[in-house]
C-alpha cells in the first residue's frame, strides 16, 4: 500500500506526540520543520488534525504542547443538557475560570436576537469551561435584565445559566441552535490558551420560555476533542 508523503509526515508527528509526556512542550516551529524536512507551512498543516482532535494545543507565545488524551463529553443533540449536567453524568470534574459579569445595553443586533428595544438593559455572563482544569469551551450568554440582573447569581455560580433558570422555576421552552465551525477571535483564544483564528466548534443558541419569549442569546465555543455530539434522527418517509 502506497504511503503519500502528508501521510508519513503525519505519522512521524504521531510518534513524537507519543513519546513526549502530557504536559511537555514540543520542538518550537523551526526545529521542528528541520528535523522533519518539510516547510513550516506544511508542519503546520500537518499538525491541524492533532490541534482539532485536542492531542495538542498551541499557546500564544508559547509554543505547542502534548496535551494527551482528554475525556470528552458525548451528548446527543436533541435534547439541551448543560456542560455541567453532562460532566456529572460521566464522572468528569469541571470548574469555571474568567468569569466576567457584566450590564450593557442592547446594540441593534443583540436587541433583534432578544426580541428587545435597542438599549433595553441587559446582563452579559462570560466564562471558561475547564475539564480536569484545562479550558475546553468558552460560554456567553446575554439576557435581559429583567429575567436575570447580575446581584442574582449566587457566589458558587457553576457555570451554567440553563441550571441556574431551571433551579429557580422558570418555564423553558426550547432552544433554537445554529451549530458551526469558526476560527477563534482574539477575545476567545486568549482565555481558552489557544492561537488566534484556531478551528473552534460553536454554537449560537436562542433560549426561549413556554410563550416563547426569547430569554437567553447564547454563543458557545468548543474545543474540538473535548466533545463528542451526535443526532439521532428518524427515517423520513417518501
Amino acid at each position: 500500500m502506497t504511503v503519500f508523503p502528508f501521510q508519513r509526515l503525519q505519522a512521524d508527528i504521531a510518534k513524537l506526540i507519543e513519546r513526549t509526556p502530557p504536559g511537555q512542550r514540543l520542538l518550537n516551529e523551526p526545529e521542528l520543520s528541520k528535523q522533519l524536512g518539510v516547510s513550516r507551512a506544511t508542519l503546520r498543516e500537518a499538525m491541524r488534525s492533532f490541534e482539532t482532535q485536542g492531542i495538542i494545543r498551541r499557546r500564544q507565545g508559547s509554543g505547542t504542547y502534548v496535551v494527551g488524551k482528554v475525556p470528552a463529553m458525548d451528548a446527543g443533540l436533541e435534547v439541551l443538557e448543560s456542560i455541567d449536567r453532562m460532566a456529572r453524568r460521566m464522572k468528569l470534574t469541571i470548574s469555571v475560570s474568567d468569569l466576567n459579569i457584566e450590564q450593557l445595553e442592547a446594540d441593534k443586533e443583540i436587541a433583534k436576537h432578544l426580541g428587545v428595544k435597542d438599549g433595553a438593559r441587559l446582563t452579559r455572563i462570560r466564562r471558561v469551561i475547564r475539564v480536569d482544569r484545562r479550558p475546553a469551551a468558552y460560554l456567553i450568554d446575554t439576557l435581559p435584565e429583567a429575567i436575570l440582573a447580575p446581584e442574582e447569581l449566587p457566589a458558587n455560580f457553576s457555570g451554567s445559566v440553563l441550571d441556574f433558570l431551571l433551579a429557580r422555576g422558570d418555564e423553558l421552552g426550547v432552544s433554537r441552535a445554529v451549530v458551526s465551525a469558526t476560527n477563534a477571535p482574539a477575545d476567545v483564544a486568549k482565555p481558552l490558551e489557544i492561537q488566534r483564528d484556531d478551528v473552534l466548534l460553536t454554537f449560537t443558541a436562542q433560549l426561549t420560555d413556554v410563550r416563547g419569549k426569547v430569554v437567553d442569546y447564547s454563543m458557545s465555543y468548543f474545543i474540538p476533542g473535548y466533545f463528542h455530539f451526535h443526532i439521532n434522527r428518524r427515517v423520513g418517509s417518501s
